[in-house]
């Protein structure tokens, strides 16, 4: 016999001896653990990366959520200031150095802070700031944008933020838009502050479409609905003009 042929005798041999035989299942098992004990290695994979999903899960809820939230509603004081003394770009765009309990700092305005904390409540805001403060200075198109982009589930808010697209799309022209989100935003939130003021706005741009009968149906139902509003305590002058313009 060769060396080379005894070589490889020898390591066959040991690879005889060295590979441990397959188990076999007891037969006595029976429901989840015969499950697991005939598909053991797929088990732990998917075990393994289920417990990987569940960490991460809670690493981003309770602590890094929390932390980018924390941070936004910091960002979003600042500009929430100048907007209340309606400085508008200021606002919006940031830029300028604050005072911070951490130090001088470069202000954030709300258009960044809804693109870098956009999973958060307050970047989400943002997104309705920024929207106002374009309206405000003229850029409909950007508002629209903006305000679109809010999902907020507060009814005030998010009935404004309705609102306040129908008012750029009659800035645009679009009466038909303006319409369609006044209406969203009279339905969003019954209420009695909201309300009437979209259903009255929603019956305006009817009237600028020549629907006279829609204006009509829209002021009536304000009538009926909010009648102690403000815009319901002065909505009959409006129902005249209405059928006198549309002969109804």
């Amino acid at each position: 016999m060769s060396d080379t042929q005894e070589t490889n005798l020898n390591n066959n041999e040991e690879n005889v001896q060295t590979t441990e035989p397959r188990k076999a299942i007891d037969p006595s098992l029976e429901g989840i653990q015969l499950f697991y004990e005939q598909n053991k290695k797929a088990v732990n994979y998917i075990g393994g990366g289920l417990l990987v999903a569940i960490v991460a899960f809670f690493f981003f809820k309770f602590y890094y959520l929390p932390e980018q939230e924390n941070e936004a509603a910091n960002e979003l004081f600042w500009a929430e200031n100048y907007f209340e003394v309606d400085s508008f770009n200021l606002a919006l765009k940031g830029g300028i150095m604050v005072n911070s309990a951490d130090g001088a700092k470069q202000m954030m305005g709300f258009e960044q802070v809804a693109e870098n904390y956009g999973i958060t409540k307050s970047g989400n805001l943002a997104n309705y700031y920024a929207g106002v403060c374009y309206m405000r200075t003229g850029n409909f198109e950007q508002a629209i944008e903006f305000l679109r982009k809010y999902s907020g589930k507060d009814e005030i808010i998010s009935s404004i933020a309705l609102g306040a697209i129908g008012d750029c799309s009659m800035e645009l022209n679009r009466v038909d838009d303006a319409v369609k989100y006044y209406t969203k935003a009279a339905q969003n939130s019954r209420n009695a502050f909201t309300a009437p003021i979209y259903l009255k706005k929603a019956g305006f741009a009817h009237e600028q479409k020549g629907n006279y009968a829609n204006a009509l149906e829209v002021y009536e139902r304000i009538q009926k609905e909010f009648p102690r509003s403000e815009e319901g305590r002065e909505i009959e002058r409006d129902i005249a003009k209405v059928k006198a313009l549309g002969n109804l």
